[in-house]
C-alpha cells in the first residue's frame, strides 16, 4: 500500500538527501534544510537512504518460520489449558460456584498493566535487545504456571497427608498456576509481534504474520489432539505417574524448545547502543513525520527544532501494519526524550475520545470475545457433564468420574477440530472478501458461531457437536482477523482525505486503536469470570454457558448490522 499519489510529477519535492550508499556522517554538508515536501512523501519513500539506513534487511523463509515456531508452543499450552483447567479445578474440589473466578484476576492485571508494559518494553536497554527480555521472562512464567497448574494435585498429595489440607493446599497451588500461565501466555504475543515488526522489513511482516498464523493454527490442533488421547493406560502415563503427568511433559517439552528457537532466530539491536559520531545525521525524515501536530491517539509532539540532530540507531522503522500496531501498543518510531509513555490513563483517556465508528467496533469486539470465551473455556466440561453425563466431583475411580474424563477426551476432539477450521477459514476469508466485504464478514462470523453453539446447547448429540465445532473456527478466525482489518480500512480513509484536503495533520496513532480492541478481551473475560459462575450455579447446570454463548453472539450480529460502519 502506497501513500503517495499516482502522479509521482505532481507530488511535492522532499528534501535533498545523500546518494545511495552514503554514509550520514560523511555527507551533512550535502543536506538542505529546506523540505517542500509533507509527511507522506518521507514515509513512502523506501528508497530513500534515510530509510534504508533503518530499514530492516530481507529474511529469509526459514528465519521467518523459526520466529513463528514461538506461536505454535504457545497455542499448544494455550490449548493444554484450555481443554483442561475446568476439569483440573473441579478434580481438586473447588466448587462450582467459584469456578469461573479463576479467569477474573489474569484478565484485571492484564486491562491494567498491558499498556504500560507494552511502553516498557519500547524503552528496554538491554544489550539483549528490547523485546527479547520480555519474552524469556514472560516465557518462564508461563513454563511455571503450567507446572503448578498440572502438577499441583500430584505434589500436594505427596507432601501433605491431611485431607481437608490437602485439598485446600491443592486449590490454591492449581489456581496461582494458571493464573500465572494466563497472565504471561496473554501478555507474551505483544512483545512477540513487536519482535517480528522490529527485526523485519515491510515486505516481510506480512510474511511473518502469515506465518505465525499457520504455526498458531497448528500449534493448538496439536495441542488439543494430545489432550484428546488416552495417556493414562500408556507406558508413559505409567513411567510418569498420571495423564497429567504425561500431557505436562509434552507441554513443557515443546514450550521450551520451540521459545529458545525463536529467541536465537533473528539477532535483535539493542536500544541503547552506544553511537559514534559518524551516525550523528542532519534533520531526518523520520524527525519530520512527527512534526505536524498530532490528533487522537497520537501520544507526543515533536517539538524539537529541525537543524537539531538526531540518532539514528536510536530510531527503528516505522510499522504499517496494524496488528504490528496493536500489540507494540506505543509508536514504533522512537525518540528519545520527546515521545510520553503510555499509561492505563492515556489510553483510557484515548478510548473516550475516540469516534464512534472505532467506539462501536470496540463494543461489537466485547460482545464477540464474550460470547466466545463462554464457550470455549468450558466446552470440555460441557461435553463431560452435560453430553456424557459424568460427574467431576464423583470419586475418580468411579464409573461417573471416567465417564466426565471420557467426555473431557472427546471435547479435546472437538476443540482439535476448531483449530483446523480456524486456519482453514482464514483463506476462506479471501475468497469471499470482494463478494460480501469486511462488515459482511464480520456479520456471518458471528451469526454462524450462534447459530451452531445455540444447535449444541439445544441438541447435545455427541456426532452433531463434534460437527458444529467446526463454527468455532469461524468464529475465531474473525475475531482475530476482521476487528484489526476494519480499523486498518478506516485509518486509510482517514489518510485519504487528508491527503484530499491538502491538511498536514497527523492521523490518529493505529497502536491506541489496536490496544483498545486488544483490552476488549481482557474486559470480556472479566464478565465471563464474573458472572458465569453465578449464572451456572443459578440454573444448576453448564448447559447454560452454551446457550449464553449463543445469545451473546446473536446479539452482536444485531449490533454489526446496525452500528459497525461499512467500508468499501
Amino acid at each position: 500500500m502506497t501513500l503517495l499519489s499516482e502522479d509521482q510529477s505532481a507530488r511535492p519535492q522532499p528534501c535533498r538527501l545523500p546518494e545511495p550508499g552514503m554514509h550520514f556522517g560523511d555527507s551533512q554538508d550535502h543536506y538542505s534544510t529546506h523540505c517542500g515536501g509533507s509527511k507522506e512523501d518521507y514515509v513512502d519513500s523506501v528508497e530513500n537512504p534515510v530509510f534504508g539506513a533503518v530499514e530492516p534487511p530481507r529474511r529469509s523463509r526459514g528465519c521467518l518460520i523459526l520466529h513463528a515456531m514461538v506461536m505454535f508452543g504457545r497455542e499448544f499450552c494455550y490449548a493444554v489449558e484450555a481443554a483442561f483447567v475446568t476439569p483440573v479445578l473441579l478434580s481438586v474440589g473447588l466448587p462450582r460456584s467459584l469456578y469461573s473466578l479463576v479467569w477474573l484476576i489474569s484478565p484485571i492485571l492484564g486491562f491494567l498493566l498491558q499498556p504500560i508494559i507494552g511502553s516498557a518494553s519500547d524503552y528496554c536497554r538491554s544489550p539483549w535487545g528490547r523485546r527479547r527480555p520480555y519474552i524469556l521472562s514472560l516465557g518462564i512464567l508461563m513454563l511455571l504456571g503450567i507446572t503448578l497448574f498440572l502438577n499441583g494435585d500430584a505434589v500436594i498429595s505427596a507432601l501433605v497427608s491431611d485431607r481437608s489440607l490437602r485439598s485446600i493446599w491443592a486449590i490454591v497451588v492449581v489456581m496461582i498456576g494458571v493464573v500465572l500461565f494466563d497472565f504471561a501466555a496473554d501478555f507474551i504475543d505483544g512483545p512477540i509481534k513487536a519482535y517480528l515488526f522490529d527485526v523485519c522489513s515491510y515486505q516481510d511482516k506480512e510474511r511473518g504474520l502469515h506465518y505465525h498464523a499457520l504455526l498458531t493454527g497448528l500449534g493448538g490442533a496439536c495441542g488439543y489432539l494430545v489432550g484428546a488421547m488416552d495417556w493414562g493406560h500408556s507406558f508413559l502415563g505409567q513411567l510418569l505417574g498420571s495423564e497429567y503427568q504425561v500431557i505436562y511433559f509434552f507441554s513443557a517439552l515443546t514450550w521450551g524448545i520451540f521459545l529458545t528457537v525463536h529467541l536465537l532466530s533473528i539477532p535483535e539491536q539493542p536500544l541503547g547502543k552506544v553511537t559514534t559520531p559518524s551516525d550523528l545525521s542532519p534533520p531526518s525524515a523520520l524527525r519530520l513525520l512527527g512534526s505536524h501536530n498530532n490528533g487522537y491517539g497520537a501520544l507526543s509532539k515533536d517539538l524539537t527544532p529541525p537543524a537539531v540532530p538526531a540518532v539514528v540507531s536510536d530510531l527503528r522503522p516505522r510499522s504499517f501494519s496494524a496488528l504490528g500496531e496493536a500489540n507494540s501498543v506505543t509508536s514504533s518510531a522512537k525518540q528519545p526524550n520527546k515521545e510520553k509513555r503510555m499509561t492505563f490513563r492515556s489510553l483510557l483517556k484515548a478510548v473516550i475520545n475516540m469516534p464512534s465508528h472505532y467506539r462501536c467496533l470496540c463494543i461489537s469486539h466485547l460482545l464477540g470475545w464474550t460470547a466466545f470465551l463462554c464457550n470455549m473455556l468450558f466446552f470440555t466440561d460441557f461435553m463431560g457433564q452435560i453430553v456424557y453425563k459424568g460427574n467431576p466431583y464423583a470419586d475418580h475411580n468411579s464409573t461417573a468420574y471416567m465417564t466426565y474424563e471420557r467426555g473431557v477426551e472427546v471435547g479435546c476432539w472437538g476443540l482439535c477440530i476448531n483449530a483446523v477450521s480456524s486456519a482453514l477459514y482464514s483463506y476462506v476469508q479471501r475468497l469471499l472478501l470482494p463478494y460480501i466485504g469486511l462488515k459482511g464478514l464480520y456479520f456471518v462470523g458471528y451469526f454462524v458461531f450462534g447459530l451452531g453453539t445455540s444447535l449444541i446447547g439445544l441438541f447435545p448429540n455427541i456426532i452433531a457437536t463434534l460437527i458444529l465445532c467446526s463454527v468455532f473456527g469461524v468464529m475465531s478466525s474473525t475475531l482475530y482477523t476482521i476487528p484489526f482489518n476494519l480499523i486498518a480500512e478506516y485509518q486509510r480513509e482517514e489518510e485519504g482525505q487528508l491527503k484530499l484536503h491538502g491538511s498536514h495533520e497527523t492521523t490518529r496513532g493505529t497502536g491506541v486503536d489496536c490496544a483498545a480492541l486488544t483490552c476488549m478481551v481482557q474486559l470480556a473475560q472479566i464478565i465471563v469470570g464474573a458472572g458465569l459462575g453465578a449464572l451456572v450455579n443459578m440454573a444448576g447446570s453448564v448447559i447454560v454457558v452454551v446457550l449464553s454463548a449463543s445469545a451473546m453472539s446473536l446479539f452482536g450480529c444485531l449490533f454489526i448490522a446496525l452500528f459497525i460502519r461499512h467500508v468499501e
